[in-house]
């Protein structure tokens, strides 16, 4: 037996030895490593690499949706508009022997109704969104698409010659606050110093050319003057100063805005030549801006006053005049660059912009927006053509811009609040009041004041 047993255990031991042997030879079928997803510290939170690359990227968005009410002034406007805004952006970035190398792009989605489609004479009407193309039933707008390595910048994003872009309260106010195509270079200086200097396409916000029009003997309305062509972009300048303090910026720009004159104008008696036929007239426009933003941490973590100014003359769209003037009862008239006069003379539009912009926090959770702005035109003097009408009025629009808001952060990313916003426009000149009723003798005011009120509910992500 014990022979027996010795033999079964020997040829049990033979055949296992002879399959790992051939187990051995097969194929090995082993499952490929799993590559996490992995944190990336290197630029802030949020950011994660790339799986197999060194690029780290974040994916974020926004969701906002609002609600304003306000006075209509006529029997075809509306009491209120709603507004819902979708918001995705990508922005990716690599360490590289040149510094930062980093790729953001961001669309905007939003659907409009109501008073946000008005941009202009309705009180809750956002004057100043189609400074960005937003005051449309349903609009897609690529925000940014910008490139940057180390000090240089290139694509379409914020200009470089704002400062206080409507950083704080619901509404806006007039300054600077566009987003461009651009070519820029950053010089850092250390200790928070830098300089700038950006060649950016004014057209990409709709730059405003000469506007005119004159009555010929024969009745017909003529134009005297238009968009002549650009020649080259606008130069940009600013130099900069960020530290545990605050902020304080001074920057400038100039650029062409050539016109065009008519052939002929009206001299009184006869159509007589003009500058010749379609022929193009230099202008130059510019805009200088100084401002400051002050951290207040003794009155509350998170607290900052901003303080500034802007000047220019020829180039509006620097200081917030990107469309029309005219709020409350007052009509909306559009406002230009340059103007021209019967005689095709043309002239500078100059203005000035002021504010004073300041957050509180109450609480860690709840805090506030206070907006205060000034903002005053000086157009040309026009002449009347032979008929004594004039074709151009002399306006010389001023604005007066106040708003308060509040606003409650639940949770973080999570905005809801409320904003109330007093506005009064003023004239050089008479306008007709939109609540005359047709075949009544018109109405005529210089100046009125509108309230409104606007609901916010945003996520951040």
């Amino acid at each position: 037996m014990k022979l027996v047993k010795s033999l079964l255990l020997g040829s049990a031991a033979g055949i296992a030895a002879v399959a790992g042997a051939q187990a051995a030879d097969l194929p090995s079928r082993k499952a490929a490593p799993v590559e996490y997803v992995r944190v990336c510290s290197a630029f802030g939170a949020n950011f994660f690499y790339l799986p197999g690359t060194d690029t780290c990227l974040r994916i974020g968005g926004r969701v906002r949706a609002e609600y304003s009410f306000g006075e209509r002034w006529s029997s075809g406007q509306d009491a209120f508009g709603t507004r819902a805004r979708g918001r995705v952006f990508l922005d990716a970035r690599n360490q590289t022997a040149y510094g930062t190398l980093r790729t953001f792009i961001r669309y905007d989605v939003t659907t409009t109704t109501g008073v946000y489609r008005y941009s202009g004479s309705n009180s809750a009407a956002n004057r100043f969104s189609s400074i960005n193309g937003v005051n449309q039933d349903d609009s897609m707008g690529l925000t940014d698409a910008v490139v940057q390595l180390g000090p240089l910048t290139a694509g379409r994003t914020a200009s470089m010659f704002q400062f206080y872009a409507n950083d704080y309260t619901f509404h806006g106010a007039r300054t600077s606050d566009r987003q461009v195509n651009l070519l820029a270079y950053t010089a850092s200086f250390g200790g928070g110093f830098t300089a700038t200097v950006s060649l950016e396409d004014p057209r990409t916000t709709g730059r405003l050319g000469t506007s005119a029009n004159y009555t010929d003997l024969n009745g017909v309305v003529r134009p005297t003057g238009g968009y002549a062509g650009m020649t080259y972009p606008d130069v940009v300048a600013q130099i900069r100063v960020d530290q545990g303090w605050g902020s304080a910026s001074l920057s400038g720009a100039f650029g062409d805005r050539s016109t065009y004159s008519s052939p002929y104008v009206n001299y009184g008696t006869a159509l007589a030549p003009n500058f010749g036929t379609g022929a193009k007239k230099d202008e130059m426009g510019w805009a200088i801006q100084g401002g400051v933003k002050i951290n207040l941490p003794m009155l509350a973590a998170g607290d900052a006053l901003f303080v500034q100014a802007a000047y220019a003359d020829g180039a509006l769209e620097y200081i917030g005049w990107g469309s029309n003037a005219g709020h409350g009862r007052v009509p909306a008239y559009a406002v230009g660059n340059f103007t021209t006069d019967g005689f095709g003379r043309v002239k500078s539009t100059t203005g000035y912009t002021l504010l004073a912009a300041m957050r509180h926090y109450w609480t860690p959770s709840v805090r506030s927006d206070f907006l205060v702005s000034y903002s005053a035109l000086k157009t040309a003097n026009l002449t009347p053509n032979i008929n004594g009408v004039q074709s151009v009025t002399t306006f010389d629009p001023k604005e007066l811009v106040a708003s308060a808001n509040l606003v409650w952060s639940p949770v973080s990313g999570l905005d809801i609040g409320v904003e109330v916003l007093y506005a009064r426009t003023e004239f050089g000149g008479r306008v007709i009041d939109p609540k005359t009723v047709a075949g009544m003798t018109p109405r005529y005011i210089k100046s009125d004041d509108s309230w409104s009120g606007r609901l916010r509910v945003q996520r951040d992500f």
